[in-house]
């Protein structure tokens, strides 16, 4: 099998220190080796560049993205900003599937390699198996499509979980793109559509992505059942007064716990125990930071340093517009 070499200004390898005018070996389709270059006989030139491995975005909603700019204004309280989502979905114009298209060609054009993608029922797979096509000229992408399920009442529960098992039946079988489930968040989902797509996901082995601790209104529903949220999911006739509901996010982080693997996507109010508790589960459990929509909602700052000295696992995501 053909050799060739590709030398560069920087090469980052990442599991070790920055190599200054490195190399990297590649034998058909796979690393061989990376070393320090030299003159690299043999090796292409590549100039003054860097060569790193393929980014990877852990959190993003590509169906989002075709807004020209983000929704509302710096410090928009959250409740706001559902509505205007919900509003702008809706307004008859909107074409999710070019928004799609249109970011995966971003994604590729920016080094994205693998990305985490949280799906609406009725996504356009076959935009993403052409992104995972090896021959086309494009970048190429590996996607973990992650549907989202929705269930704050029994009935919707229980229609969320049947689109769940033949999700993942569809992408098991597909072998262009991996499949995983998202329970989207305490506020809309039933606890058990989160536990019943946590035993899935430990049962056929894929993991699960959930948001949680993403704001104050979602903390204030938790414990006192109470605020703009529960507001918000009212008119949307989307409340249920007898619905089980946790008093805190370490108790969806347990459930969460009992899947194959799981994705805590933002946890930007995240309790200290809350954060030793996914410290000591760091091979299964990680945190998804998505920094620039933690400061469009001007948060408070980010617990990352607390996280990261105690050993929690940190992936970065774009999360959308």
């Amino acid at each position: 099998m053909t050799v060739h070499g590709l030398k560069a200004r920087w090469v980052f390898p990442i599991a070790g220190e920055p190599l200054r005018d490195g190399v990297v070996w590649i034998e058909g389709d796979r690393i061989a080796a990376i070393g320090e270059g030299g003159r690299a006989a043999g090796a292409r030139d590549l100039g003054d560049v860097a060569i790193l491995p393929g980014l990877v975005n852990a959190h993003a909603h590509l169906e989002l993205g075709g807004f020209s700019q983000p929704i509302g204004r710096p410090g928009i309280p959250f409740v706001e900003w559902l509505h205007g989502v919900t509003a702008s979905r809706h307004s008859g114009g909107y074409d999710a599937v070019d928004a799609v298209r249109r970011g995966l060609a971003e994604s590729g054009a920016a080094g994205v390699a693998a990305l985490a993608e949280i799906a609406q029922p009725g996504w356009p797979e076959q935009l993403f198996r052409q992104a995972a096509d090896r021959s086309s000229a494009t970048a190429r992408i590996d996607a973990t499509v992650f549907l989202e399920l929705i269930g704050p009442t029994a009935e919707r529960a229980a229609e969320a979980l049947r689109l769940a098992e033949r999700h993942i039946d569809q992408g098991q079988r597909a072998g262009s793109w991996r499949p995983a489930l998202s329970p989207h968040a305490p506020y809309s989902v039933r606890v058990e559509l989160v536990e019943r797509a946590c035993r899935l996901s430990a049962e056929r082995r894929f993991p699960v992505a959930m948001h949680l601790a993403e704001s104050r209104e979602e903390l204030q529903l938790l414990e006192t059942g109470t605020g703009p949220l529960r507001e918000f999911l009212e008119n949307l006739g989307a409340w249920t007064a007898a619905a089980d509901r946790r008093r805190r996010p370490r108790d969806y982080l347990e459930m969460l716990a009992a899947a194959d693997r799981a994705l805590v996507v933002h946890g930007n109010y995240l309790a200290r125990d809350e954060i030793a508790f996914l410290a000591d589960r760091r091979e299964t459990m990680a945190v998804v930071y998505c920094p620039r929509t933690h400061a469009w909602f001007r948060h408070t700052a980010y617990p990352l340093e607390a996280m990261l000295a105690s050993g929690v696992r940190v992936a970065l995501g774009t999360d959308s517009r």
